[in-house]
């Protein structure tokens, strides 16, 4: 879905997964900075947004979901997961309940099958889901904003933000009054800093939670009762993770950032040694420089240095081996 806001002056359209809303405004720092400092939003438009309603709403997401929501308080955000029966990471959702409805954004253009799943789960249960993506845009504040929220609209509130789900009629008039517009890699810049995984750049198809650091934000240990919770129970008492999420800082000198999948190898080894990893995102950062996020075998020495194609790199752990 392309955003109106692509004719705002300097917007320069996103690419890949992001197509449909603005990278950048024309000022990539200045942009990062402002969303750091919190002024500013973020058009995040073309993400999905589904509802959920009906009175078992809780109590049935509940039972399919890997947060525990039954007894979700009203305007308290929360993140979740939906798992294959093999543990693996299939969907990831940002919700919150606003007393009468469960919102919620997913990954642009996965709310086709997370509805088709949730259909398929309804039983006698009384709920009714929707795609809203049509109907509702997500823009999002950045944390210590003042910007004030429009009347009736629902929000998820964050430590490093809200999520408003506005009226996609009301986007172009919202950016007229709330301004500046920031790019999507300005947002993205700053949840790499932050160790935010995203389905779809820091997953693939065996990706398990506990790999992400999503045990916790995402998934609740003290619940059962959903498919794939065998796995992240045995893995949370018996084992341990085959991969583990670092965060790099790359050698600044280099002009190209390395992109997703991008052989991570460690530096004593050089450009033919092993590969150990790969990139899942990569940002140039406002503070710090070219930065990024890589799945890496757990047993990497936490202290090693890291070679990124052929750019020197040094992690920070992210998760614990």
């Amino acid at each position: 879905m392309k955003s109106p806001l692509l004719s705002l002056p300097g917007a320069v359209p996103a690419e890949g997964r992001d197509e449909g809303v603005a990278a950048h405004y024309g000022d990539l720092f200045r942009e990062q900075r402002a969303l750091a400092g919190g002024t500013g939003f973020v058009d995040l438009s073309h993400r999905g947004v589904v509802t959920v309603t009906g009175g078992d709403r809780l109590n049935w997401l509940h039972l399919l979901i890997t947060q525990h929501v039954s007894e979700l308080p009203a305007g308290r955000a929360t993140e979740a997961l939906i798992l294959t029966a093999h543990g693996h990471v299939e969907h990831a959702m940002y919700l919150v309940d606003d007393g009468e409805t469960v919102w919620m954004h997913v990954e642009p253009g996965t709310q086709g099958d997370l509805i088709a799943y949730l259909e398929s789960m309804k039983f006698f249960y009384r709920v009714e889901t929707a795609d809203r993506t049509d109907d509702f845009a997500v823009v999002h504040l950045p944390a210590g904003s003042i910007a004030e929220v429009p009347e009736g609209v629902a929000v998820r509130e964050t430590s490093y933000g809200r999520d408003l789900f506005l009226p996609r009629g009301d986007l172009e008039s919202y950016a007229e009054t709330h301004g500046p517009a920031i790019g999507i890699l300005a947002y993205e810049a700053l949840r790499v800093e932050a160790h935010r995984p995203r389905l779809g750049f820091e997953t693939d198809h065996r990706t398990i939670p506990h790999e992400l650091g999503w045990i916790g934000s995402a998934v609740h240990l003290q619940k059962g009762c959903y498919r794939g919770q065998e796995t992240v129970a045995r893995v949370q008492n018996l084992g341990k993770p085959p991969r583990r999420l670092v965060f790099l800082h790359l050698d600044g000198s280099e002009v190209l950032l390395p992109g997703p999948g991008t052989p991570v190898r460690l530096a004593a080894d050089g450009e033919e040694g092993r590969q150990l990893g790969f990139i899942t995102t990569s940002a140039r950062h406002h503070e710090l420089g070219p930065i990024a996020l890589a799945l890496v075998k757990r047993n990497v020495p936490v202290d090693a240095e890291l070679l990124v194609g052929n750019t020197a790199a040094a992690q920070e752990v992210v998760v614990e081996p």
